[in-house]
């Protein structure tokens, strides 16, 4: 990787132990790259070798994800995930950070920017999740609790799936997201995948991480964030994404000094399906 090798190390949040993955120039300015949700922070290696010679790179592995410890005793809620990325950058003295988030990544990261406008130098979103509740029926408090304890409870009767070997897992990997190439497939399915002791591999993440708090933030709470952004945004989204996304459904109006641009032939990973894109845009931003 360009010389480069990213060295893992750990830190502590609400007692938890987390993962996150270094690399580059420790003496240029910090990159924080943010994965989705059932991602890891490998993700990013294929981006982040256009990026080791002119910048200090930093990627977290969220908690529930990766190599990080999973939660006990509640669901993943969006303030703790904001929580996390806060006591990375903080007990580190990485600030002002760039800060670069896909998906619930990129809804973390947008979250944070406007938490934490001091603490952010530039933002790019990919592909982040955006207004998703917006088609959703107000529904009396009780009704909302039950649906919630049902959701939970269904969670204890998930098993991991175990794969007889990695060979098997990356098929699946590969199965699930035919856009990748075998290298990425293969690439992804080596991180983000763990081996038992009975000789078998499970998916990283905890299946813990669907459950996500219904007392999160509110949809007018996320618009008094987005508008509380200082530094400049550059929203990336793909062609044949998902829906409801960072820049969409009338939401580019909360962000004050914001540039979109739609990748052609990417889907919802646009980082793995169009690389080159994705890293010109970004370094045309950030030297801008």
């Amino acid at each position: 990787m360009s010389g480069h090798s990213p060295t893992s190390h750990s830190f502590y949040s609400q007692r938890l132990r987390l993962q996150f993955v270094e690399w580059g120039n420790v003496h240029a300015p910090t990159i924080v790259f943010v994965h989705g949700v059932r991602d890891h922070s490998r993700t990013w290696d294929d981006l982040l070798e256009h990026f080791a010679d002119d910048y200090h790179i930093v990627a977290p592995d969220l908690r529930g994800h990766g190599d990080s410890e999973w939660v006990k005793g509640s669901g993943y809620d969006y303030l703790d995930y904001l929580y996390d990325l806060y006591q990375l950058i903080v007990q580190n003295d990485y600030g002002p950070v760039y800060l670069v988030g896909h998906s619930l990544g990129g809804a973390i990261t947008s979250f944070f920017a406007g938490m934490y406008p001091e603490l952010v130098a530039k933002l790019v979103v990919i592909e982040g999740i955006g207004l998703w509740q917006r088609d959703a029926v107000e529904m009396p408090l009780r009704e909302k609790l039950r649906i919630w304890v049902e959701a939970t409870q269904s969670l204890a009767d998930r098993q991991p799936k175990r794969y007889d070997s990695l060979e098997a897992a990356y098929q699946r990997m590969q199965q699930a997201n035919p856009q990748l190439s075998r290298e990425q497939a293969y690439h992804l399915t080596l991180h983000g995948s763990v081996r038992h002791e009975d000789g078998r591999f499970t998916w990283k993440y905890d299946n813990y991480t669907y459950n996500f708090s219904i007392m999160g933030i509110r949809v007018e709470e996320m618009a008094e964030l987005w508008e509380s952004i200082q530094c400049p945004v550059l929203l990336l989204n793909a062609e044949n994404g998902l829906d409801n996304r960072t820049g969409q459904d009338g939401t580019l109006l909360h962000f004050a000094n914001v540039q979109l641009h739609d990748i052609p032939d990417a889907g919802h990973w646009t980082h793995h399906d169009q690389p080159e894109a994705v890293v010109n845009h970004i370094k045309t931003f950030f030297s801008a």
